[in-house]
């Protein structure tokens, strides 16, 4: 009566013990993250037009978005702050920006020490290039045909 519980659970353990080992021994080997993560924010400055759509689908007003009119009425971003400790990374902003310009990435490690740290600036360390003002390119001839 009372070895048929030691027996079944030793016969479940060495059905485990040779199982494949399913610990991963970070940070010395990273993880084989899948497609669909969710890590942090990555802004393409360049592609964004400042339409403010990911602003308006963050349930929580988590993105603040600074812009001005340049001489043609069009928009030009000036600053883009992500307030992260509010966010629940549901993803509603990325899917809501219509040029992609706002993308996750893989970078899961986000702890920080201070609060305020937490908080991304994505326009802060962005540098303007001549690239960025000039329209796609065709990559071949047929592009190019079609274009005009």
């Amino acid at each position: 009566m009372f070895g048929k519980g030691l027996i079944k659970g030793l016969k479940i353990t060495m059905g485990h013990f040779f199982d494949k080992k399913v610990t991963e021994q970070y940070p010395e080997e990273r993880p084989n993250l899948p497609p669909a993560f969710k890590g942090s924010f990555k802004l393409n400055v360049a592609k964004c037009i400042a339409c403010g759509l990911c602003a308006n689908g963050c349930p929580n007003n988590v993105i603040k978005i600074e812009s001005v009119k340049d001489e043609n009425n069009k928009k030009k971003l000036t600053g883009y702050k992500m307030m992260t400790e509010r966010c629940l990374y549901c993803g509603f902003c990325v899917e809501a920006c219509p040029p992609k310009a706002l993308q996750w990435t893989k970078d899961f490690e986000l702890a920080v020490h201070l609060r305020d740290d937490v908080n991304l600036d994505l326009f802060a360390n962005y540098t303007p290039s001549p690239d960025d003002e000039k329209p796609a390119e065709p990559k071949n001839e047929e592009d190019s045909a079609q274009a005009s």
